[in-house]
């Protein structure tokens, strides 16, 4: 109905809910990508200061090993040329701390085989350099120093030391090497970064442009909708009066016609009644006369007379009159709800609870010999409206209740109700035979009846409901399954209201 009143208003709800979940959900999966590259960039940045303290470490190592080699070789040359024991205690301090340091050199470059071939190279050249140096140490400590300077003088110490230098230059080279590699790949780790944050960041500016766009776009087109509603709300009111002004005209129409048939139809009924009655005095004549006929002239009653004064007529005239009677039921019930619709409705305050009270008083036979009981569920919302018509509906729901129950297990009827704003719903549920849901909307019209016809009944009752619920403002319906009863459920307004009528000329 909106959409035909609102023809502009080109983007649902549906479709904008999914737009903007859609939307947020970009959000969403920009900001995580963004949070996965930030935590990315964050690891990388720690393994790569991780590297770089290494690499510090193995370097302080090297150059810490290279300072003991000089600082040993310091010491002897000092003893050689002084016989100082000083640093002859020097000389060893510092080669016993020597081994240490190209151990941690080793330990720190585990996961480097280069390294570990260069440490065993190392190791190698400081033994052979300390087995030389052992030698001039002992002429020394011997007292032989002039032999110990000629052979200080022949050893190639100086080309060892150079050679032990080398290696640690490279040592340090290789580990500038791996550093400049590892910054290469920060640098390269931290370009992805930014790229990718720039990327989420783009991805999140347009679609927090593209989100406002649309929000723009949507509230416009709602607020345009807000006025063609208010609009149509200005008239509506009118066209309601209108529509019930018709609809009021048209049933007072239909009631009329309903009360000039069925008084027009009860004429010749009644003449028909009248003359079947008259037939039926002189059917008792005719059987008279065909007595005193087989009893002075038999040859004249044939068999077919007989019968057909005896049997065929007799039988006739009671089909007439059960036929006419059946037709005046059904004219006293059209009458009756052409009646009800031109009473006037008294609204007044209804204690429910009270008027159900009196309605199952009432039935208290009927209930006490199908062994069934009638439950109130409290609190039961009261009524301001026609006491005469909510008694008959009441009563016709109850009694129906009542007479469709099933024998086979106790009757139980509830009645309950609750308000919602400003109509209340009322229900009556029982556990008789039920209706069967292809009957569900049919046992409301009039004349017509459901299940086994073992009750009497013209099938007016629900009809005669639900006439008197629309006459109230309300509506009924009814909720059903064969062998498991009956729910029906009355809405009715809490407080009646006249309609307005139309008091335009006809």
């Amino acid at each position: 109905m909106y959409r035909r009143l609102l023809p502009g208003f080109s983007v649902s709800e549906g479709r904008m809910g999914r737009f903007l979940v859609t939307c947020m959900a970009l959000g969403f999966f920009a900001l995580i990508v963004a949070g996965v590259a930030a935590a990315w960039s964050t690891a990388q940045n720690e393994q790569h200061t991780a590297d770089v303290g290494h690499t510090y470490q193995v370097e302080i190592a090297i150059n810490r090993a290279r300072v003991l080699i000089e600082q040993s070789e310091t010491a002897r040359r000092g003893f050689l040329l002084t016989s100082d024991t000083a640093y002859l205690q020097s000389y060893r301090t510092v080669m016993a701390a020597l081994p240490g340091a190209i151990g941690r050199i080793a330990t720190l470059t585990a996961d480097n085989p280069g390294q570990q071939s260069k440490v065993a190279t190392l190791r190698r050249q400081i033994a052979d350099l300390e087995q030389h140096r052992e030698r001039t140490i002992s002429l020394s400590v011997r007292g032989d120093q002039s032999a110990a300077l000629v052979q200080f003088q022949q050893e190639t110490s100086i080309r060892r030391m150079r050679a032990v230098r080398t290696l640690a230059d490279g040592m340090i080279a290789e580990e500038q090497r791996l550093l400049a590699i590892r910054d290469a790949a920060q640098q390269a780790s931290v370009r992805v970064f930014y790229i990718t944050l720039i990327c989420a960041g783009l991805l999140l500016v347009l679609v927090a442009i593209i989100t406002l766009v649309t929000l723009l776009r949507y509230t416009r087109e709602l607020a345009t909708s807000r006025d063609a509603i208010r609009d149509f709300a200005d008239t509506l009111e009118d066209l309601v009066e209108e529509r019930t002004a018709d609809l009021s005209r048209a049933n007072e129409e239909i009631q009329r016609f309903a009360y000039i048939v069925s008084h027009d139809l009860r004429s010749p009924l009644v003449n028909v009644m009248g003359f079947t009655a008259e037939l039926e005095a002189a059917t008792g004549t005719i059987g008279e006369l065909i007595d005193r006929a087989e009893e002075r002239a038999p040859e004249l009653v044939t068999e077919d007379v007989r019968f057909a004064a005896r049997e065929d007529l007799p039988e006739a005239i009671r089909f007439i009159r059960t036929s006419t009677q059946k037709m005046d039921r059904l004219i006293n019930a059209i009458l009756k709800l052409s009646r009800q619709g031109r009473r006037v409705i008294a609204a007044e305050q209804l204690d429910m609870t009270t008027l159900i009270d009196g309605i199952g008083a009432s039935l208290t036979q009927q209930m006490e010999q199908r062994d069934t009981i009638l439950t109130i569920e409290q609190p039961l919302p009261d009524l301001v409206s026609d006491r005469l018509a909510v008694e008959q509906i009441f009563s016709n729901l109850i009694e129906n209740a009542v007479k469709y129950l099933d024998p086979k297990r106790p009757g139980r009827i509830v009645v309950r109700g609750k308000r919602d704003g400003k109509r209340i719903h009322y229900e009556i549920e029982d556990n008789g035979r039920g209706i069967a849901p292809s009957d569900h909307s049919r046992v409301f019209d009039l004349f017509r009846r459901s299940g086994t016809q073992d009750q009497p009944g013209e099938g007016i009752g629900l009809a005669h409901v639900r006439a008197l619920a629309y006459r109230l403002g309300g509506v009924i319906d009814v909720a059903s399954e064969l062998g498991r009863g009956a729910t029906f459920r009355l809405t009715l307004p809490a407080t009646y209201a006249e309609p307005k009528t139309d008091t335009r000329g006809r």
